[in-house]
């Protein structure tokens, strides 16, 4: 069945750190003022979030090293996975910092090296040239991107992005390109034998107490690299605070020396010819690295679609993580920027118990919007099966239960009926087998691990014969809405999801039979 998805409305409920005492494993826990940060400039935060047109689902801000606030908006949860998307890409370039350490390739190393089976009847002279460098640093030379023509098209990606005809001159202009950071993953994979996920394991994963990570492939059973990784948000403030620390963890050395500093230097401009105005308002101008980018402050981050960040902080020895979905991840970053950055003080702060009260208050009454309306409708639709017919959903029956403020919804395709409850004033919380959307779902890919998927869905009667049903995917950014409309045998489904933010509904029209 194809994927139909919906628009959220913001809500929030944030958990200050002292709230969750054990939870966050080996990282240790403070307060905002003794690390010298304003619990008042969390809250100013708080508040900008709240009418931003981001939908936050979770934080962690560390200090000096401890955890100083944390947050998930519910149905979000600390103990969740969260789609990183192209956070992904800093795991992947930590990877190849790993196998460059261990001599197993180098920076010069040629990408047409590692795969001479899978080359194009003709290798150009740029293709002969690209190496491992140029691709870290997003310049594969390839105009435009390949990624998604590639990994929709073909079952083999290597040989897709080999046979991509190369028209810059590598190593001399940025372009983005997810599907480079796949042949990095390819080329480790080549190299040392083991997938990223698992090459990590040992050498980065384990050792930061990051467990039951789990990472999408393609068909060839390599790990997607430039996408794809899902991990808790605790996972990615480790991330962000071991390159704070230059890579130390506990004291000891855990990533190569030095390649920290390598790896969040500026390799190339993305717009050298950018006015400063220009220039001085973007954070996707300021430099990219090896599969990070340098931000304003000068910080530097991981950075994956729809708004999920890690941010190093070394001016002010603090990192964030974030995970959301935003039509506009520069609004979403400016926040940090207007309101945590400047909550960073020198020294201890005095203890501030108007101020610590204030944001305990804020979070006491925080949380994601429900669907609003009545429990009850008038429409008659319950024990109902309505057929449909020809649609771009593949829906083609759906049937309503209605038992105890909860609605049961099986919506069916020509292969499977999916079922997914419903509560009334409350997220229930369950799994399905129904795809969610994705922005990479049209990829060519294996995405088993995936299924069944952690779900948090509620409705409401919007009018007596309207019918709003919410689906989150909440290890995801994203989430589906559909409104059904009831007149007498005959039902109106109108699908919509959230990453496309209001520009794009289905209509679905149904009988009773």
């Amino acid at each position: 069945m194809k994927q139909s998805r919906l628009i959220v409305l913001l809500g929030c409920s944030l958990l200050f750190a002292r709230a969750l005492p054990g939870q966050s494993g080996t990282l240790a826990q403070s307060t905002p003022e003794a690390e010298g940060v304003s619990s008042s400039g969390i809250s100013a935060f708080l508040d900008a979030t709240a009418h931003s047109k981001t939908e936050f689902h979770s934080f962690m801000f560390l200090r000096h090293g401890k955890i100083i606030a944390q947050g998930w908006w519910h149905p979000y949860r600390a103990d969740l996975r969260h789609t990183l998307y192209s956070c992904s890409k800093s795991f992947t370039a930590t990877a190849v910092g790993f196998a460059i350490a261990e001599k197993k390739l180098s920076l010069d190393d040629k990408v047409v090296s590692f795969f001479p089976g899978d080359l194009p009847d003709t290798v150009s002279a740029w293709l002969k040239e690209l190496d491992v460098r140029d691709v870290l640093m997003m310049s594969d030379g390839q105009d435009p991107d390949p990624s998604f023509n590639v990994a929709a098209r073909d079952s083999n990606w290597i040989r897709g992005f080999l046979a991509t005809p190369i028209v810059h001159e590598p190593g001399t202009q940025f372009l983005y390109n997810s599907l480079g950071t796949y042949m990095l993953s390819a080329i480790v994979q080549k190299v040392t034998g083991q997938r990223v996920l698992d090459y990590l394991r040992p050498r980065f994963f384990t050792p930061l107490g990051i467990r039951n990570m789990d990472w999408e492939t393609d068909l060839q059973g390599i790990n997607t690299g430039g996408w794809g990784l899902r991990l808790k948000t605790e996972d990615m403030a480790k991330f962000a605070e071991l390159f704070l620390q230059h890579g130390k963890w506990n004291g000891k050395q855990l990533l190569p020396p030095g390649w920290a500093e390598t790896a969040s230097t500026m390799k190339i401009l993305q717009d050298p010819d950018a006015p400063p105005s220009k220039r001085d308002s973007s954070d996707w101008l300021q430099g990219y690295c090896y599969q990070m980018w340098r931000c304003r402050h000068d910080a530097y981050r991981g950075d994956g679609a729809y708004g999920q960040f890690m941010i190093v902080m070394p001016d002010q020895d603090a990192v964030l993580a974030i995970t959301a979905e935003t039509p506009d991840m520069q609004e979403e970053i400016n926040l940090v920027w207007k309101y945590l950055l400047p909550a960073c003080r020198q020294g201890r702060l005095p203890a501030n118990p108007a101020a610590d009260a204030m944001l305990r208050e804020k979070i006491q009454g925080l949380g994601l919007k429900l669907p609003a309306g009545d429990a009850a409708g008038k429409s008659g639709a319950g024990g109902k099966t309505f057929i449909a017919g020809n649609n771009s959903l593949g829906l083609r029956r759906i049937s309503f239960n209605f038992s105890n403020a909860s609605c049961g919804v099986v919506f069916a395709d020509d292969t499977a009926a999916y079922r997914i409850d419903f509560g009334s004033g409350r997220w229930q919380e369950g799994t399905t087998r129904l795809h969610g959307p994705s922005l990479v779902s049209s990829a060519v890919e294996n995405t088993a691990m995936l299924y069944p998927a952690k779900i948090a869905a509620a409705y409401a009667w919007t009018d007596p014969q309207t019918l709003e049903l919410v689906v989150r995917y909440i290890e995801t950014p994203h989430t589906e809405y559909y409104f059904c409309h009831f007149q007498g045998d005959r039902l109106t489904v109108t699908a919509s999801r959230s990453l496309d933010f209001g520009t794009k509904s289905t209509t679905v029209e149904a009988t009773a039979r």
